[in-house]
């Protein structure tokens, strides 16, 4: 039977599937996988119940390696940098959490933020260990989240989105476009990009979709709601930046900017994309529900 507990965990965890090599413990493993970690942080991890098999189950040092065993492990840093800006929930249930994400604070574990993520603040906010975020949205981007906050239901829940029967809008100050027809809808193949961190469009069967509306129209910037029909990686981004309307403030398209810069925040230039409104009929009740976010873009 499933541990609806380390269900959630594994949210907050990383996951390694052991590859192939002469090891003998996955301690040894672990320690050759990772050699910028020393072989007492590993120890120590260990010993505090940080490292466990696919079960959810502690390992320790003597646990014997096996090529393709999953193992999952929290991942720790040690100064990890304060996001200065303060989520918003919006609502509470027995089934749902709403919050309204700033930017620059990422929803789940990534990179150099661990205890600096939505879910890590909400699970202790909340004094809720079983949350788990419903979908995903962008670190720079705002707006809402949705979390299930019940294992039970939260298949019901899941399947708004895989199925698409979760309508999303999102805002965002762009360039101006005076040569398109509005409403819009932008039809593309999105491919992952060079480097790794981004994407491109290229040739071949369509797999996203965005309609574009002009919601106010200024000197230099416009306000736009993006409707993604799809749910592709960096979708808006990149097909507003493909139309000649790049996203004001977007450190990765259509210009990437150097690694050096995208890593040191400049909280005075958040990306401009808010997802503003989510719309759904409720698969427990059969009620329609709305939620709209209470943040507002630079404009």
């Amino acid at each position: 039977m499933s541990n609806p507990a380390f269900s959630a965990a594994q949210q907050r965890a990383s996951t390694l599937h052991l590859p192939a090599g002469p090891w003998t413990s996955v301690l040894d493993c672990l320690c050759a996988h990772f050699p910028a970690i020393p072989r007492q942080t590993w120890l120590e991890r260990m010993a505090r119940g940080r490292v466990l098999d696919a079960q959810g189950r502690p390992l320790d040092a003597s646990a014997a390696y096996r090529e393709g065993l999953r193992v999952h492990y929290f991942r720790e840093v040690e100064q990890e940098t304060p996001v200065p800006f303060v989520e918003r929930i919006l609502h509470v249930d027995e089934h749902l959490v709403v919050a309204d994400k700033p930017h620059f604070l990422p929803v789940t574990p990534s990179g150099q933020y661990v205890e600096e993520t939505l879910l890590a603040r909400l699970a202790k906010r909340l004094d809720n260990p079983l949350l788990v975020p419903l979908h995903r949205i962008d670190r720079p981007t705002a707006g809402l989240v949705l979390f299930s906050a019940n294992p039970a239901s939260r298949a019901a829940y899941q399947a708004l989105f895989r199925e698409r029967r979760m309508h999303k809008r999102y805002e965002a100050i762009a360039a101006p476009l005076p040569h398109l027809q509005f409403p819009h809808v932008r039809r593309s193949r999105l491919v992952d990009g060079e480097p790794f961190i981004l994407m491109r469009e290229a040739e071949g069967t369509l797999n996203s979709e965005t309609r574009i509306e002009v919601l106010e129209r200024g000197e230099h910037w416009w306000r736009y709601a993006l409707y993604p029909v799809t749910g592709k990686r960096h979708q808006l981004r990149v097909h507003m930046a493909a139309l000649g309307a790049a996203l004001r403030n977007d450190p990765l398209y259509p210009r990437l900017l150097p690694e050096e810069q995208r890593r040191s925040d400049d909280y005075s230039r958040p990306l401009q994309l808010l997802a503003r409104h989510l719309a759904f009929v409720d698969p427990l009740s059969g009620e329609a529900r709305a939620f709209d976010s209470q943040l507002q873009l630079d404009w």
